[in-house]
């Protein structure tokens, strides 16, 4: 399930996915910064130029550059605000294309294994070009670039519980 509202120019995605496996081992995966190339589309041209530790922890910083549009380059910094082992955490923007980038991680054992939940909170701007680039490509890359991270992660962890 993935939906998207906007409200006083804030956008909020909501997604949720079950995957077929134990929330501890769903934990493990996002819990290790560097499974993010993973998740993350070719197109966007992502790259991580941070140093990365095996596991992230409350504090981290991590710096990227996308090529989202026209191929031009990106700097991306996020901080992990919150971290709550197994349960959830939080990156947010600290500088990038985003005026906000608020984006919650949770994990809950469900019957079939774990569901996980995003929610994003996220605003491109006010001004003319902010609303027209939302338009006109924004919020369809973002919906794009979950729907791309849900068939990876299924593709991933669907093929580990069965073998």
């Amino acid at each position: 399930m993935l939906q998207i509202t906007r409200m006083n120019g804030i956008s909020c995605l909501k997604h949720q996915q079950v995957l077929p496996v134990s929330p501890e081992e769903a934990w493990q995966f996002f819990a290790t910064p560097a499974n993010l190339n993973e998740m993350t589309p070719a197109w966007l041209t992502f790259e991580i130029r941070s140093v990365l530790p095996e596991k992230m922890y409350e504090g981290l910083m991590i710096q990227y550059r996308i090529r989202p549009f026209l191929r031009l380059p990106m700097g991306w910094l996020t901080e992990i605000t919150h971290v709550r082992d197994g349960e959830y955490f939080v990156d947010e923007q600290r500088k990038g294309p985003y005026r906000l980038w608020h984006h919650e991680h949770h994990f809950e054992p469900c019957p079939e294994g774990v569901r996980m939940t995003d929610l994003l909170y996220y605003d491109i701007g006010y001004s003319f070009l902010g609303v027209l680039a939302g338009k006109l490509f924004v919020h369809r890359m973002v919906r794009e670039i979950f729907a791309y991270r849900q068939s990876v992660l299924e593709a991933r962890f669907n093929q580990s519980a069965v073998g």
